[in-house]
């Protein structure tokens, strides 16, 4: 293999790439979502519990990285390590699978985004968009054939690049923030706000908002109900925790892995935070929940005038594209890997002169142009992304929990060295149960949607281990891989009667 400390990434470059993987589209939609899910009282109880449960997420990643410094690309090889051959795969394929066509939503948004601007490309569905799109794609798979450390530093600069503009954000928002209009938005706007709130804001016009606000939100819903709903958003602007981990074997020092993980998560969920918080601040939660998306943009607007929303669709366009870099790194290292520990065919152990996996590149590229060729036709390949974007890479985020309970429920790897064992178990049973609760949050449509890909996927399985010549299945993965099967026919069936639609 050619991978040379020339090649290797600093600690930097690893938590770059998490942030990278991290910020994407999800932030700038953040004010608007949670707007219309609750106000300020909720947003704190959800990001509370989303930001604790993803926090011991990350220490699990984090100490199996030093319990388990053999095992590279967490993502897959901890869930094959822990339960097996197939669940391995599966951890690889649905990681795999959801990247590529969270890729196609990326892709959409920056069509859509543009023409807002260039009417050329419509809502992102036009001849001239997907062509658009196409020579960007291909030009980012010209870029990852040249190598990781090139395409990492890339995305070192273009997480930099989209960092700013939400920092700008942040400062604007903080000196514009208004404490009676956060009040009145704290509680969601159903409390009776008292006569000195209403007055204060009705020195900067807004007691007519007010007014909408209170009367839209009304006990129409429970908080706990209001919590759940925005649960489902924090999903999707949490996916890409595993970006150190996947690339470890890239890593200078293995100490660097799991410190990366952590520092990159902590620093996302304050810039989550604050631009969700600091929002409630600047307008009323009735405007919040009428903006477009992005909905960052109109906030922007709303404080400083048109140029804002211009800002920040800049940022949005740069933040996509460097969250599409490094999915798209992240994608191909997580088939290669699977392909190497002999869990996809071995066409995918292929690797370039510059030591990058070029035939897991190549399918990656080819099959998020094949979704982006069908949106011309139908928005169903669009809607299809965004929905089993989140519930393909959450089922590896549980095997990956459940393998850090495993070895801190047997004690594997602590019989010599019990430092921090009773902490790592609490770590791994509220990851394993907080893995679960995102899972439920989904539902089950969005499982049965997945099976779609794990069942027909699974051939790629049968391959490999033909190649090998080797046993399919032991009795335990047999009813499993035939319990996937029956969920991918009952969801075809579904789709096909109307009883799920997308």
């Amino acid at each position: 293999m050619a991978n040379t400390t020339d090649n290797k990434l600093s600690i930097w470059s690893l938590s770059a790439l998490v942030v990278g993987s991290m910020v994407g589209a999800g932030i700038f939609s953040l004010p608007a979502t949670f707007g219309r899910a609750t106000g300020g009282f909720g947003a704190l109880i959800a990001w509370g519990i989303a930001g604790s449960g993803m926090l011991m997420l990350a220490f699990v990643f984090q100490t199996l990285a030093q319990r388990k410094p053999n095992l590279d690309s967490g993502v897959f090889i901890y869930a094959k390590e822990g339960f097996g051959d197939y669940l391995g795969f599966a951890s690889a394929l649905g990681f795999w699978a959801g990247t590529c066509i969270g890729n196609v939503s990326y892709f959409v948004l920056i069509k859509s985004t543009l023409g807002a601007f260039f009417p050329v490309f419509g809502n992102g569905n036009t001849v001239p968009a997907v062509l658009v799109a196409s020579v960007i794609l291909w030009g980012f798979h010209i870029l990852l054939l040249r190598g990781v450390k090139s395409a990492a530093s890339i995305n070192t600069i273009a997480t930099f690049a989209k960092i700013i503009p939400i920092f700008c954000f942040i400062i604007i928002l903080i000196i514009a923030f208004d404490n009676p209009l956060f009040v009145l938005n704290f509680h969601g706007g159903t409390e009776t706000a008292n006569a000195g709130v209403l007055a204060h804001l009705d020195d900067y016009g807004y007691a007519g908002h007010a007014a909408r606000a209170i009367t839209s939100a009304t006990g129409t819903e429970s908080l706990l109900s209001q919590v759940r709903s925005t649960m489902l958003v924090t999903v999707f602007v949490f996916l890409g925790i595993e970006g150190a981990s996947v690339y470890s074997r890239y890593a200078k020092k293995r100490s660097h892995i799991g410190l990366a993980t952590v520092m990159g998560f902590i620093g996302v969920l304050c810039l989550l935070i604050l631009v969700t918080m600091l929002s409630y601040g600047v307008m009323p939660r009735s405007d919040l929940a009428a903006l477009r998306q992005p909905s960052m943009a109109g906030v922007l607007e709303a404080v400083v005038g048109r140029w804002g929303a211009i800002f920040i669709s800049i940022g949005l366009l740069i933040s996509v594209l460097g969250a599409y870099l490094s999915w798209s790194l992240l994608a191909a290292e997580v088939l290669f890997s699977a392909a190497r520990h002999q869990s996809m065919p071995r066409v995918f152990t292929t690797e370039n002169r510059r030591g990058v996996p070029s035939a897991a590149v190549w399918l990656t590229n080819i099959t998020i142009q094949i979704f982006l060729i069908l949106t011309l036709f139908s928005d169903y390949a669009f809607q299809l992304a965004l929905e089993l974007t989140s519930s393909l890479t959450l089922i590896p985020y549980l095997l990956v929990a459940a393998y850090g309970l495993k070895l801190a429920w047997t004690g594997e790897t602590y019989e010599t060295n019990k430092r921090g064992h009773k902490k790592d178990l609490v770590f791994a049973i509220i990851a394993t149960f907080y893995s679960f609760l995102m899972l439920y949050a989904g539902g089950l449509k969005y499982l049965l949607l997945s099976a779609i890909i794990y069942g027909p996927g699974s051939v790629l399985y049968l391959i490999a281990k033909r190649e090998q010549h080797a046993e399919f299945f032991n009795p335990a993965e047999k009813i499993l891989f035939i319990t996937v099967m029956l969920a991918a026919i009952v969801a075809l069936w579904s789709i096909s009667t109307g009883v799920i639609t997308i």
